[in-house]
């Protein structure tokens, strides 16, 4: 690999596309991250869901516009152009189809959140990983945002007991239940307590959810998801001395930042920061909080989310 890394995107239908190239690509910017450039990019775009299709042309002209990216017909082209891939399809449900075709190469990727919008997807896309050697992370920046980074670090007040994190919960219909913007307090939730989670519960109404986890060993979490009203991203870390109040959102370094070094952390050095097993257990913790939160104040066991 190149001292400069160059970067290819599948999927331009965020506006996490933009972030990533600009932080990446911007020599001036505040927050940029060095040794890596955005060379090629497939548009990609889902006819059926508007905010994917409907974003594809502006960002497609801002990449390559505003920053010579190449656009490419297929995803292979991507793939051959770049030493690691980042997977920015804004819909889950492509992603499996998508990564059949990155992963042979067995360069590193990034999947954007979520993985999968089902466990049959991300466990095969788990094996697909595994047969071609590739190493991957899939995460929400949220992980990566410095208040919450800086709050998990600071151990003064012993172990972590339990947590209780609350975020904006909209409801994209193509997406299921929590993977479109519940993910990102789950991740949060995981960052904190590692895998282990054994069943969920769930309150529904028009307006909130409210899922609680129990772990294994006895540890709990919250996550509570907003569609009306605040829309800050904060948490409570429970540790055995004390409570952390955390504003995510009040962090000065944006979430991409964090994320994006993270990244190339694990594109220059081939380790990956989170375990797949629990990416795995992410998705299968959302699915049963869907199940529970539509069985009207329910819960649901988690399935077994190991691949060895």
């Amino acid at each position: 690999m190149s001292d400069e890394v160059r970067i290819g995107f599948v999927g331009l239908d965020t506006s996490h596309v933009s972030a990533f190239a600009r932080i990446l690509c911007d020599e001036s910017a505040e927050f940029h991250v060095p040794g890596a450039r955005v060379v090629a990019a497939y548009p990609g775009g889902s006819p059926d869901m508007e905010r994917s299709i409907g974003r594809v042309d502006g960002y497609t002209s801002e990449l390559r516009e505003a920053y010579g990216v190449e656009i490419t017909d297929t995803i292979e082209a991507v793939v051959e152009r770049s030493d690691a891939v980042f997977l920015e399809s804004v819909d889950g449900r492509v992603h499996r189809e998508q990564f059949e075709k990155i992963a042979p190469a067995g360069k590193p990727v990034f999947i954007d959140k979520p993985i999968a919008v089902t466990s049959r997807d991300a466990d095969r896309i788990v094996e697909l990983a595994r047969r071609h050697s590739v190493v991957f992370m899939s995460s929400s920046a949220l992980r990566y945002a410095s208040p919450f980074v800086e709050a998990l670090a600071d151990t003064s007040l012993g172990r972590v007991i339990g947590i209780d994190c609350a975020g904006p919960m909209q409801i994209e219909p193509t997406q299921n239940g929590l993977f479109w913007y519940g993910i990102h307090t789950v991740e949060m939730v995981y960052a904190a307590l590692g895998a282990g989670c054994a069943r969920v519960s769930a309150v529904r109404t028009d307006e909130h959810d409210v899922v609680c986890g129990e772990w294994s060993d006895g540890r709990l979490a919250t996550v509570r998801g907003n569609r009306v009203g605040n829309t800050t991203f904060t948490a409570a870390i429970h540790r055995e001395n004390g409570t952390q109040l955390v504003d995510a959102s009040a962090g000065r370094k944006p979430y991409y930042v964090g994320l994006l070094e993270a990244i190339m952390t694990m594109i220059r050095t081939g380790n990956a920061p989170i375990d797949p097993n629990e990416t795995l257990e992410i998705v299968r913790f959302i699915e049963a909080a869907n199940t529970a939160r539509f069985d009207g104040h329910g819960s649901a066991r988690l399935a077994s989310a190991t691949i060895n």
